[in-house]
């Protein structure tokens, strides 16, 4: 509260102004959750008409390094949309989520101009803003600027900065922007980047991490505390990721909302005059879900999957510390901006008459509210990272649905047809035309030749779900559960999530899995081979009584039939590995008389068989019967039998289904 007060103290000299942040703020947490690195106080005010959004703000920053500090950087998101030249519209082509902007039409670009920027009661630094070009040196990309200090920032020392900006809002493109007069604003201002001291994450040595905007990147920031002013007409109902502190009719047929939100990486709001609001509450969490008129009617949809969520992630990772969660339904031609995660304000997004055994509007909720603890408290880098929060998501998103809708139907479960979220995930991965294009351990934008979402989402949501079989879930839930605890509110790596995974794999197991489990991620996280096992082969033999001639005292003597009735067979199964990776796999081989045997085999060699003599045929044998190594490309030649009783139809069928999950991987909307 004390450092509040300076703030405010501090405003009253600025040029900002007090009168944005002059309501009564009240504290969210008793105590912070995180170190608070940066915080913002912004004040704008929306031109609904002209798309426009302007904005002051005193923005604070401490420096949490060893360093002297020279140099700020900041994101300019909205820059993206300004024109072709952008590496955002060059690496997307202009299109994005099956969206474009007509580029004849003015209106329907975006931008964010910083008008003004100083230092609080210091120098003025707007004509030291430089535009640069960390990732790709295109000299036309105006997403990350540079500004210049004469005077460093110390260690532990705080910045206080005065800056005035104009955000135009595109669009709905990508994310954020406009659709008449539904506004999601997203990345709507210069957004200071991350310092990262000397051994965060993979830092030699203090450093900057800002990257310029991608088309498949998403965001890395610090944790921060948000005081918002909106000024908007009186007409708008309005959402965002904080918490309404006070509301005032300004009698100019405007008002003025003023939000607070505590420990967020990111502060995202939406205004609509259509938007009708549906309420309810889990435990210490109100959900609010803003929809449209005529989607009111799935309210319960979107409040349902998201308390099935929170109630599966208190129990299996840990609790949701924030006491609200906006949800919002974007409008049919606002659908660029569905599907999008912040800590505390999601979108979602479904359509009029979607029956209820197609549970898209409920995934994308589940998937979506899943972020608030990958991307948003568990604040790792999604541009260099993505797959520790979109990897990591998918796989507690199909956790959840197959848990709260039925493990073969959680998806679809419509006219007779079922499929289950897990399953689509997978298929999402083995059916790509090229699964080894490239290795999940990879910066979001450097997936030149495709593979970002099945790689990013769907592989590592299924190497995810095959750990966990391996490990156990018991074992797999305290990896989580110690990964969060460790880590929330933090900016964790890929090294500190598999020395959890040792840790823990350790202490329950011992050496069955080898010193560590580094050859795993070896293969799945920074390789990109893939994985298959096959029954090669069954033979089946008839052991005959030893027949022909014998040496006998020097005589040639006839070897007489054995009496023995007893029909006997020496039977062989050979496995093989078609890939290239390695797991530990079982194989299940059943005998005509009903008898299973099960082998362990370590799946490092080419192949492998094992034999037997018994009085029984082996019927039939299947590697990893217990179907645990989901990242098996080709589960079809798992297993093996002596009396094919597959019809046709059945085969057609299950082809049919194949292709009909796929569909729904296609038409699945999230981010």
């Amino acid at each position: 509260m004390r450092k509040i007060l300076r703030t405010i103290c501090l405003l009253v000299g600025a040029s900002i102004g007090i009168s944005a942040f002059s309501f009564a703020q009240v504290d969210i947490f008793p105590k912070p959750n995180s170190e608070r690195i940066t915080n913002y106080n912004i004040s704008v005010k929306l031109d609904a008409d002209k798309k426009l959004l302007d904005g002051d703000m005193l923005l604070s920053w401490r420096n949490p390094s060893a360093d002297l500090v020279n140099e700020l950087q900041f994101h300019l998101y909205l820059n993206a949309f300004k024109n072709t030249k952008s590496t955002f519209m060059q690496e997307s082509g202009g299109s994005h989520r099956g969206f474009e902007l007509d580029e004849s039409k003015k209106e329907e670009w975006g931008y964010v101009d910083v008008v003004s920027m100083k230092v609080v009661g210091g120098e003025e630094l707007t004509n030291k803003i430089a535009f640069i070009h960390p990732d790709d040196n295109n000299e036309n990309d105006q997403t990350v600027i540079s500004v210049k200090l004469d005077k460093p920032v110390k260690p532990n020392e705080e910045i206080q900065l005065e800056i005035k900006f104009v955000s135009k809002l595109p669009k709905i493109f990508a994310r954020t922007g406009y659709s008449d007069k539904y506004f999601l604003v997203g990345q709507w201002f210069p957004k200071l980047g991350v310092y990262e001291p000397q051994g965060q994450r993979y830092a030699a040595k203090g450093q900057w991490n800002c990257h310029q905007f991608h088309a498949n990147s998403e965001f890395y920031a610090n944790f921060s505390v948000y005081n918002v002013s909106i000024t908007l007409p009186n007409q708008f109902v309005v959402g965002s990721g904080g918490l309404l502190q006070s509301e005032k009719d300004n009698g100019d047929g405007t008002k003025t909302l003023n939000y607070r939100a505590e420990d967020i990486v990111d502060f995202a709001w939406t205004a609509s005059p259509k938007f009708k609001i549906a309420e309810s509450q889990w435990k210490h969490v109100k959900i609010k879900v803003l929809l449209q008129p005529e989607h009111f009617s799935q309210a319960d949809r979107h409040i349902n999957s998201a308390k099935a969520a929170l109630a599966y992630f208190e129990e299996h990772l840990g609790e949701y510390p924030y006491p609200y969660l906006t949800i919002v339904d974007p409008p049919y031609r606002g659908m660029g901006s569905a599907g999008m995660e912040y800590t505390t304000f999601i979108t979602a997004g479904c359509f009029w008459g979607m029956p209820n055994g197609i549970r898209l509007t409920e995934m994308v909720t589940i998937h979506e509210f899943g972020h608030a603890y990958f991307m948003g408290i568990l604040a790792s880098n999604e541009f260099e990272e993505p797959w520790l929060d979109e990897g990591f998501n998918t796989y507690f998103e199909t956790r959840i649905m197959d848990y709260a809708y039925g493990e073969k139907s959680s998806l679809v479960d419509f006219l007779g047809f079922k499929i289950g979220d897990g399953e689509n995930t997978r298929n999402g991965y083995v059916a790509m035309g090229n699964p080894k294009i490239a290795e999940n351990f990879r910066y979001s934008w450097d997936y030149k030749h495709g593979g970002y979402g099945s790689l990013s989402y769907m592989k590592t949501g299924t190497w995810m779900s095959t750990l966990d079989n391996l490990v156990g879930r018991e074992t797999m839930d305290e990896i989580m559960k110690t990964y969060y605890s460790r880590w929330k509110f933090k900016h964790p790596c890929a090294t500190d999530f598999i020395a959890v995974v040792n840790e823990v794999v350790m202490k329950n197991h011992g050496t069955k899995f080898g010193m560590n489990m580094n050859w795993y991620f070896d293969q799945v996280l920074y390789g990109s081979n893939t994985c298959d096992y096959s029954v090669a082969s069954i033979d089946n033999r008839k052991v005959y009584p030893d027949r022909g001639l014998a040496d006998v005292n020097g005589e040639k003597v006839m070897l007489k039939d054995s009496v023995s009735k007893n029909k006997s067979y020496k039977s062989k199964v050979i496995i093989t590995r078609l890939g290239e990776v390695c797991v530990p796999v079982d194989v299940l081989i059943r005998f005509e008389n009903g008898d299973e045997i099960r082998e362990s085999w370590d799946g490092k060699a080419r192949s492998i068989d094992f034999s037997y003599e018994r009085p029984e045929k082996i019927l039939w044998a299947k590697v990893d019967p217990d179907n645990k190594i989901l990242i098996d490309i080709n589960q079809m030649n798992n297993s093996l039998t002596t009396k094919p009783k597959s019809s046709t139809a059945w085969k057609l069928a299950m082809k049919f289904l194949f292709v009909l999950q796929n569909m729904m991987q296609t038409f699945s909307i999230f981010s």
